[in-house]
């Protein structure tokens, strides 16, 4: 299993109808398979996400947030590690919320 405690990532992409950029950024921490984060920067004004990691680092993950209209978003996000050749990992994410418009999107995120 991946540990992603105390490791930070950025995205790299994401879809127009999500609200992280690269001005976001994302501080893991794992306990066992419990992976919780915190995450501000660009148009989020503050976020939390938990989640389960399984034996093949994949993430299964909840998150809320605040954005810069005060708006309150949560969601659920998939994510897939792949391992980059500096031995970095890069996040594969398949998201959808579930307020606002309730739509789905993508994003990849990089370690830092």
């Amino acid at each position: 299993m991946i540990n992603y405690n105390g490791k930070t990532f950025r995205p790299v992409s994401n879809t127009e109808n999500g609200e992280t950029s690269a001005e976001t950024l994302f501080n893991y921490k794992q306990v066992d398979n419990v992976l919780t984060a915190e995450y501000s920067g660009g148009n989020i004004k503050y976020g939390h996400l938990i989640g389960l990691v399984d034996k093949d680092g994949n993430i299964e993950m909840r998150y809320h947030q605040v954005n810069i209209k005060n708006e309150l978003m949560t969601g659920i996000c998939f994510s897939r590690p792949e391992i980059l050749p500096n031995g970095k990992i890069r996040l594969q994410e398949n998201w959808e919320w579930t307020s606002g418009d309730r739509s789905k999107g993508q994003s990849i995120i990089e370690e830092q």
